[in-house]
């Protein structure tokens, strides 16, 4: 009889875990892909006395992203910013990838210890002007942090 109770209660748990997991694995099915622009530090690259960093920008949106110019503040390995600057990432079309590159003069790569979007300084849509923001994703595939 204790045998019996045993087997009922790891069927139970059996069939506790696999609900779960079939709950876990819906939910992961509902969730929409990325819908604003995601902006990822690609590369740092020193280039003739000024730091080169690359950005992959992608507009996940359906609408065309006309202008996007961002504030960007550069802090050195210490932590102190270093500059205060704007990026012209110019047009973005939806759902295409775009490589954006920006040269920093008199500046070693080695220095920057991580990089902050700061915001939107200019946006233009055909729809929405607040798109540049809505939603955005930011990722280093470098050591340094790109934070938003």
């Amino acid at each position: 009889m204790r045998y019996r109770s045993q087997v009922h209660a790891l069927a139970l748990v059996a069939a506790a875990l696999s609900f779960l997991g079939g709950a876990t694995d819906a939910r992961a099915e509902d969730t929409p892909p990325h819908s604003g622009v995601q902006i990822e530090l690609n590369a740092l690259q020193d280039q003739g006395g000024a730091c080169r960093l690359s950005f992959l920008a992608t507009n996940a949106r359906d609408t065309d992203i006309e202008e996007a110019v961002y504030e960007i503040v550069l802090f050195d390995r210490s932590g102190g910013v270093m500059m205060l600057t704007l990026f012209d990432f110019r047009d973005l079309p939806a759902g295409r990838p775009r490589v954006r590159q920006f040269d920093l003069p008199e500046t070693a790569c080695a220095d920057v210890g991580r990089v902050l979007l700061n915001g939107a300084s200019r946006c233009q849509s055909a729809g929405e002007s607040t798109i540049c923001e809505e939603a955005l994703t930011l990722s280093s595939r470098t050591d340094v942090e790109l934070l938003g």
